[in-house]
């Protein structure tokens, strides 16, 4: 080959070299590959709300059962953010221990009755005075209308759930019967609270035995009889300690019952959970009108089956216990103007309180709810 002829093969070569670096130089790099995103955090946890309940009745009494039912209602509809340990039967704080434990925070949920608490609640008080309560369904609404209107500042220490009352309280007596109320003359009954001044006006000794004591103070003998309505005579097994049952529903007092709740725990609840109580306790209160309507029902049952007899009053010996009965009324409406209420105000609320019983009377015989106690229409 010629020498010049290699020479321009050389320089094609270098100038094909010269540009296939050129482009080389031009091109851009491929990108690397983006790196994967990091996971979203889980989401924290949401704590779960822990509640104590306490409750003075027996475990297996419908009072105690019914508790279990508003702690699992109150789980379902807070889907488990809320949990409450139970301690019935007195197991965390005695039924004259309940409220100051309650207020303190010894326990969250606290049921008890105003009677274990003589002068605590005086306004409340009023709707355990003798006014011809019919039946415990009407009782529980009741007492609920009262607190609703009046807001006792009596209870500003807690938060209140709900009010209940049981069936108007009649007399079970040991081993004599009570047919007239001359009967009754130096009898000792247990009658906590402003009860007792209705067994004093009646010719009778109150005693203030707690609940958890009257079965074996009556069965000693260390009191005659009980001022309770129909329902302890199963829940508590008093058919089997008594006898004779003196149905005086037309002197109808009943216990006002109170579930409430510590206010530091209640003002800790998320503003939901809040409603989800306030919620439950507005489909309990009816719950436990029914409840303690049937109840009466057991009682009366447990009375028959142990062949206790049921005495009735004729409507003259009932107008004789009502007449008796009266001056309760009017040293209540006495003590209060000398606590510094007015007359107007203290007749206010009875009356109030009268035409509630009237109301709610008439409205359970619409409702074919039929009772232990009360006018023949429900029977």
């Amino acid at each position: 080959m010629k020498k010049g002829k290699v020479w321009m093969l050389f320089g094609v070569f270098l100038v094909a070299v010269m540009l296939m670096s050129l482009v080389a130089g031009c091109a851009k790099p491929a990108p690397a590959p983006a790196p994967a995103p990091a996971p979203a955090p889980a989401p924290a946890p949401t704590p779960t709300i822990e509640l104590k309940f306490a409750n003075f009745f027996p475990p297996v009494a419908k009072m105690s059962t019914l508790g279990e039912d508003f702690i699992n209602s109150i789980d379902q509809n807070t889907n488990g953010r809320v949990k409450i340990t139970y301690f019935p039967g007195g197991a965390l704080l005695s039924p004259t221990a309940m409220f100051d434990g309650v207020a303190e925070g010894v326990a969250d949920i606290g049921f008890c009755h105003v009677g274990y608490y003589r002068d605590l609640f005086p306004v409340t008080e009023v709707l355990t005075l003798p006014m011809n309560f019919a039946t415990g369904w009407v009782d529980c609404h009741v007492s609920n209308d009262f607190y609703e209107k009046y807001q006792p500042a009596e209870w500003d220490k807690v938060k209140v759930i709900l009010f209940a009352g049981n069936g108007p309280k009649i007399l079970h007596m040991r081993d004599k019967p009570v047919r007239e109320m001359k009967d009754l003359k130096g009898m000792k009954i247990r009658a906590p609270g402003l009860a007792g001044e209705t067994i004093t006006a009646l010719g009778g000794t109150p005693m203030p035995t707690p609940m958890p004591d009257a079965y074996d103070a009556v069965s000693k003998g260390v009191i005659d009889g009980l001022h309770l309505p129909f329902e302890p005579l199963k829940a508590w097994r008093m058919a089997e300690v008594t006898k004779y049952t003196t149905n005086c529903w037309q002197i109808g007092e009943m216990d006002v019952f109170w579930l409430v709740m510590n206010k530091n725990s209640w003002n800790n609840l998320p503003a939901d959970i809040q409603k989800i109580f306030n919620d439950t306790s507005e489909e309990y209160k009816e719950i436990y009108a029914v409840a303690w309507n049937d109840l009466d029902f057991e009682g009366l049952n447990a009375a028959r089956e142990a062949g206790n007899e049921i005495i009735e009053l004729s409507p003259d010996e009932a107008a004789r216990w009502i007449e008796a009965v009266n001056p309760v009324l009017e040293n209540y409406v006495k003590t209060m103007i000398d606590r510094g209420y007015s007359e107007a105000e203290v007749r206010g609320w009875i009356t109030f309180i009268n035409e509630r019983i009237d109301y709610w009377t008439k409205e359970q015989i619409a409702a074919g709810i039929k009772s232990a106690t009360g006018p023949p229409e429900l029977r």
